[in-house]
């Protein structure tokens, strides 16, 4: 049960955005690689706030890329908001990048939530063309231009030889930027640059410590404290057998993204969620007392539209 009595004061009522992660990587939905529209639908009909996509280059899984779902899923959907967590905005060639997200920014209505991270996965940069190194300087010069690349003024491209100028049309509406990653420096950039901090790999305690670091960030450069987010690993099902085949899926999962020696079996043991959605909304509520109110829920199974029915009724478990 929920211990609603012991929520901090005014903190339980805060407005509380549950999106899920679209199964563009192989190994967290095999089958709904190909039904990303249909999927993303369902999301919005069962009442759910976001869809978001992560972004790679090179993986150990297939991987869709992230543009490109969330184009499909902004596409055939009209509430949802469209949330890249997070773009690797350095690997990517400057005015492209801008182009691409200032024309799905448009096309969706301004329904656009940009995650951006630097990135730790070495494997991604030299096929890319950027340079591994560097990468953060460069994430925070691109960060820079955005506000005035898609208002539709000139602006001259830092990260290009010559520094071009380029004028990008139609202007929108800048997405609220998220920064994600656990360093210092990524904290940095995200009291610098951006509205919300997108945590993930954190357990509750963990997060409060971010969270904490984060706000003294903020007090000393005298601006506001950025919001924040985090990613959970969730496999939902009444059925205990199915639950615990989704657990060890979701374990491998993590494992493969960090390395081996970037997470043990028991980190991703007590990261990863598994069971009915009244386990899932009290793990949330330890994120919620810890500072967080966005959630990113990747979910792992064959029947995602059902447990996204599962996870909707988390969420009223959580805000009821």
């Amino acid at each position: 049960m929920l211990d609603r009595a012991a929520a901090p004061t005014g903190r339980i009522d805060m407005p509380v955005n549950l999106g899920v992660c679209l199964p563009t990587f192989g190994e967290c939905g095999d089958e709904g690689m190909g039904e990303i529209p249909a999927l993303a639908q369902h999301i919005e009909q069962v009442g759910l706030d976001m869809v978001w996509a992560g972004d790679h280059l090179c993986a150990r899984t297939p991987f869709l890329e992230s543009v490109v779902a969330l184009s499909a899923a902004a596409a055939v959907t009209e509430r949802v908001r469209i949330g890249f967590g997070v773009m690797l905005l350095a690997l990517r060639q400057q005015a492209w990048a801008a182009k691409q997200l200032s024309s799905l920014q448009y096309l969706s209505g301004n329904r656009v939530v940009l995650g951006v991270g630097a990135g730790v996965h070495t494997g991604d940069w030299p096929v890319g063309g950027v340079p591994f190194a560097g990468r953060g300087r460069r994430t925070e010069v691109m960060l820079r231009a955005l506000p005035d690349l898609f208002a539709g003024r000139p602006t001259p491209l830092l990260t290009v030889p010559g520094e071009p100028v380029i004028t990008l049309e139609p202007a929108v509406p800048a997405p609220p930027v998220w920064v994600g990653g656990m360093s210092d420096r990524a904290l940095r950039r995200a009291v610098d640059h951006g509205v919300g901090w997108l945590a993930s790999l954190l357990e509750p305690a963990q997060l409060r410590e971010g969270a904490a670091k984060l706000a003294a960030m903020a007090a000393q450069a005298g601006t506001r404290t950025p919001e924040v987010g985090t990613t959970v690993f969730a496999a939902l099902s009444s059925d205990p057998e199915e639950s615990c085949r989704g657990h060890r899926r979701l374990v491998r999962f993590l494992r493969s993204l960090t390395g081996e020696q970037g997470l043990s079996e028991q980190q991703a043991n007590r990261l990863v969620v598994s069971g009915p959605p009244e386990k899932l909304a009290e793990r949330l509520d330890q994120y919620l007392r810890a500072g967080a109110r966005t959630f990113v829920i990747n979910l792992s199974g064959s029947d995602l539209r059902r447990q996204y029915d599962l996870l909707a009724r988390a969420r009223e478990l959580l805000i009821g």
